[in-house]
């Protein structure tokens, strides 16, 4: 059966009047092949997929990357790619600027020495910007687990206990769950800590009368989560239920707003228009999404400065925040599937001002 993204791939090259393509970064290796093994490169030429690895996977390797001619490369990787080339008549070959080093890129110039280097950017993540839907149904099992992880949270979260502590039994459940692991540092923000929007769990002892953020995602199959919520311990400043009230305005005007068609920036508006109406402008200093993937941080991006196009397919989140320096922050995510029609919010843990 052909792999629609490997023709999909060799259709953008083809625009770029290139024969053949090298693929170094893991991701963009997996996410063509299926391969999850830790070294390899993948060649596309405009008749041949091959996967180049070595000795340790060629049993698993061609288990997983259906349809690729699996080849388990010589001890300098470049002299075997030279090989194929030669054998494929190739000339010029593409490779992913962003992800070869100076280094890297001096050893294919002499090793692949006469074809021509050609940098190419972001081909295969363009590809990733739109999910199949097998991808999706992984994702809505990445976002399940991020939600039971949030219940697990409140059953376990109480004074005395260090962020950290959470951290960790976060992570335990998420990982007995099937999880990978986390998608990203894990940010338990409580007290104070509450407004700094990457606050990611330090040692701070837990105490009453405060906001904790729960920033977090599963790495669930190759694909990520991305989740956030606040809640209160105790009875906080009245400020902090203020911004709470206004950051869950902004975040579900988003997604009763949002579709297909608009911009990031338009996307972004959507949010910050509702905070800074109720004079908190400054106080919301990043983005309103992001794309969402394999990656915790893929395009589009909803930004003040992003022109990118939302389309049907495209995985975001929306996770508008305030917060207020020496006092606490609020944010709020969820992660959602751009539709033909709207969206489709994969996320569902509840949104209600929470005080335990």
């Amino acid at each position: 059966m052909a792999n629609k993204r490997v023709e999909r791939l060799r259709e953008r090259l083809h625009d770029l009047g290139l024969s053949a393509m090298l693929v170094a970064s893991p991701i963009n290796r997996r996410y063509l092949t299926g391969f999850t093994g830790s070294a390899g490169y993948v060649l596309i030429t405009s008749e041949q997929s091959f996967l180049l690895t070595d000795f340790r996977y060629m049993t698993q390797a061609p288990e997983q990357a259906t349809g690729f001619q699996v080849v388990e490369h010589g001890a300098n990787v470049m002299d075997t790619v030279k090989e194929l080339l030669a054998n494929e008549g190739i000339a010029s070959l593409g490779f992913e600027q962003e992800h070869v080093t100076y280094a890297a890129f001096s050893t294919y110039t002499k090793k692949l020495e006469p074809v021509h280097l050609v940098p190419v950017s972001g081909l295969v993540e363009q590809l990733r910007i739109i999910k199949d839907d097998e991808e999706i149904k992984v994702m809505q099992r990445a976002a399940d687990l991020a939600d039971a992880t949030f219940s697990h949270i409140l059953s376990i979260v109480e004074t005395g206990k260090t962020e950290r502590e959470i951290d960790l039994q976060m992570e335990m459940f998420m990982r007995s769950h099937g999880a990978t692991s986390s998608s990203f540092d894990t940010i338990v923000a409580s007290g104070p800590r509450s407004a700094l929007p990457h606050g990611v769990a330090s040692d701070r002892v837990i105490e009453g009368n405060e906001f904790i953020t729960f920033d977090f995602g599963a790495l669930l199959d190759g694909y990520c989560s991305d989740l956030t919520r606040t809640i209160a311990l105790g009875s906080p400043d009245p400020k902090l239920k203020e911004i709470y009230n206004i950051v869950l305005e902004a975040q579900l005007h988003t997604l009763d707003h949002i579709k297909p068609g608009m911009t990031g920036r338009e996307a972004d508006a959507l949010a910050r228009d509702v905070i800074t109406k109720y004079g908190y402008g400054e106080y919301f200093g990043h983005s309103t999404g992001h794309g969402l993937g394999m990656e915790v941080h893929e395009s589009p991006r909803l930004s003040k400065l992003s022109d990118d196009v939302l389309e049907p397919g495209m995985v975001v989140t929306v996770e508008p925040g305030i917060y207020l320096p020496g006092l606490g922050g609020v944010r709020i995510e969820d992660d959602i599937v751009i539709t033909e029609t709207g969206i489709h919010i994969l996320t569902s843990s509840s949104k209600e001002y929470t005080v335990l």
